[in-house]
């Protein structure tokens, strides 16, 4: 059975990983056979934001805890991720991505990854691994890997912009679809960034995870 570890920010589209596509992503590789793990690093959200009124709420809360929410509880501290023992990296989207796993949402082009993330990227990068990233976490792959790794967020001009200014390379795609780079075995899709729907963000990832499926065979 091949193995996969998701990369959880939080939980909630506006301070952390966006459920749809976190759930997304596990229905899509377990249904392929995938054992799944999740992982989350071991630190504070930028901020707490209440899901019903958009307002931001004064308690601290743990991105591996939130995390954990989604996971049922069977969720790791990032900093113990092993790429030897994945054959899938996986990163869902939502605002804890761009706020928790870096700064993006703050500080554009010019934002930092959190160590863990950026360790976690490296390492499976060295061996081999298939890394996929949704929505908007596509930001952190041109911020740690540049080099003209191609990738999609959609069509949104100015966050496109910003990944080619990093040294990454966008293309535009539909919800349905994804882009694939295969000098770094990078898969992205655009999930929410473009989608009304979770039956779309579905439509893309599956094809994606198809495409995923078919690399890993192939080795």
């Amino acid at each position: 059975m091949k193995k996969a570890a998701i990369v959880l920010s939080g939980c909630g589209v506006y301070d952390g990983s966006e459920i749809h596509e976190a759930v997304i992503a596990l229905l899509c590789l377990q249904s392929r056979n995938f054992e799944v793990d999740f992982y989350a690093p071991n630190i504070s959200q930028y901020h707490t934001v209440n899901h019903l009124n958009g307002k931001e709420e004064t308690p601290s809360r743990s991105v591996l805890e939130e995390s954990a929410r989604i996971a049922r509880g069977a969720i790791s501290d990032l900093s113990e991720f092993s790429a030897e023992k994945y054959d899938v990296l996986a990163f869902p989207g939502g605002f804890g991505a761009a706020k928790n796993l870096s700064t993006f949402a703050f500080d554009g082009k010019n934002c930092e990854v959190n160590k863990d993330v950026e360790r976690a990227i490296k390492s499976a990068l060295k061996t081999g691994s298939a890394i996929v990233f949704m929505c908007i976490s596509p930001v952190i792959a041109a911020k740690v890997i540049g080099s003209g790794v191609v990738l999609t967020i959609g069509r949104d001009p100015a966050t496109a912009s910003a990944i080619e200014s990093m040294g990454a390379k966008h293309v535009d795609k539909s919800a349905g679809d994804f882009a694939r780079d295969e000098k770094f075995n990078v898969w992205t899709t655009p999930a929410y960034m473009l989608a009304s729907s979770a039956a779309e963000v579905f439509a893309g990832a599956s094809k994606m995870f198809d495409d995923i499926v078919n690399f890993l065979n192939a080795r």
